[in-house]
């Protein structure tokens, strides 16, 4: 039985010119800045996205890890989303590493903070208040149905952030999804941030990896924040090396896996007793909800599973499957062939 893997965009494999890239790789001491490939892909990445500087990390997490530490001080404070990564899903890192206080306001549906409620956030300089510091935005938004925020709105953050005289990361570990979505220039996405980050080992089906990208000053300092984490890399060129073809060859193929997702929302639809907001499908991430009483949303997940689709239950009822490399078409087609039995 083939198993069809749609928990994530992380399970993908290398491309067989990814392998021959690793298996190739000139590679040196990263931590003594002497890995030619490591330095290559940071090039690359930072030419990609309109930085100065980029700095190659092991993980999305490690990335977002590195910036608000590179941001702000122990006791200073970040405004992001209630549904946001950084907050749900990276163990609480920045508070319990870097003594960083998470001001949590209310994500809309499409991913969006509306401008009032960042700027009520903001604080007072009060001695009973932590200093705000940072924004972060993340784009797309992984739990708001992977929605991509626009340039425009992008911008109106960084604005505001301006304004305040605070700064703004974008957790981009999805942003050339974002960009591909909207058909812009990554760098449009982007232009007004203070540092963002993206990584290799989803819809860019790298091995692993991640970039966090900022000005030639930030990058110096992230570099500190990298290590005191035990991110210092040796011979990381043969990461890297995976990370350049990435970048090369598989940006514009993931309008493949925003068709494969919307095909897969599509036939979701029509599926009794399941619900899913269609136009809220724009790029590889498909959440759905199990509607009804006839089973369980654990009873729903160990039938996919036993059928041979593995999926991902974020909430009691609710199903997140995103598409990828490796998943085709027919792939889809089976997948909602085993949903409609399960479902039943």
């Amino acid at each position: 039985m083939k198993i069809i893997d749609l928990r994530s965009d992380t399970v993908t494999l290398p491309t067989p010119a990814m392998r021959e890239a690793i298996s190739r790789a000139e590679v040196g001491d990263d931590v003594f800045e002497e890995d030619p490939t490591v330095k290559r892909l940071e090039e690359m990445a930072a030419e990609r996205v309109g930085r100065e500087a980029a700095l190659l990390v092991a993980s999305g997490t490690m990335a977002n890890l590195v910036c608000t530490l590179t941001h702000c001080a122990r006791g200073e404070e970040v405004i992001l989303g209630n549904r946001s990564h950084i907050f749900l899903n990276e163990a609480g890192g920045m508070s319990a590493l870097g003594g960083i206080h998470p001001h949590t306001v209310s994500n809309q549906p499409d991913g969006t903070i509306r401008l009032t409620d960042i700027e009520a956030a903001v604080r007072g300089d009060n001695v009973h208040f932590p200093r705000t510091r940072l924004i972060c935005l993340e784009n797309t938004h992984n739990r708001c149905n992977g929605m991509a925020l626009t340039p425009e709105y992008c911008d109106a953050v960084a604005e505001l952030a301006r304004e305040h005289g605070l700064k703004l990361h974008i957790d981009g570990a999805r942003i050339f999804n974002a960009a591909v979505a909207l058909g812009v220039d990554v760098k449009d996405l982007v232009r007004g941030a203070d540092s963002l980050s993206f990584c290799l080992s989803k819809g860019l089906s790298a091995p692993v990896g991640s970039l966090v990208c900022g000005t030639r000053e930030f990058i110096t300092e992230a570099r500190r924040s990298r290590k005191i984490l035990g991110g210092g890399m040796r011979q990381a060129g043969i990461i890297a090396a995976a990370g350049i073809t990435s970048l090369a060859q598989m940006v514009d193929r993931l309008a493949q896996d925003h068709r494969n997702a919307r095909r897969l929302a599509e036939g979701v639809a029509r599926i009794e007793g399941l619900s899913i907001n269609l136009p809220e499908v724009q790029t590889n991430i498909v959440y759905f909800t199990l509607t009804g009483s006839r089973i369980t949303g654990e009873q729903f997940l160990t039938r996919l599973g036993k059928m041979g689709v593995k999926t991902l239950l974020t909430e009691p009822n609710t199903f997140r499957m995103v598409t990828h490399y490796g998943i085709e078409e027919s792939d889809i087609d089976a997948a909602l062939s085993v949903i409609r039995e399960a479902a039943q």
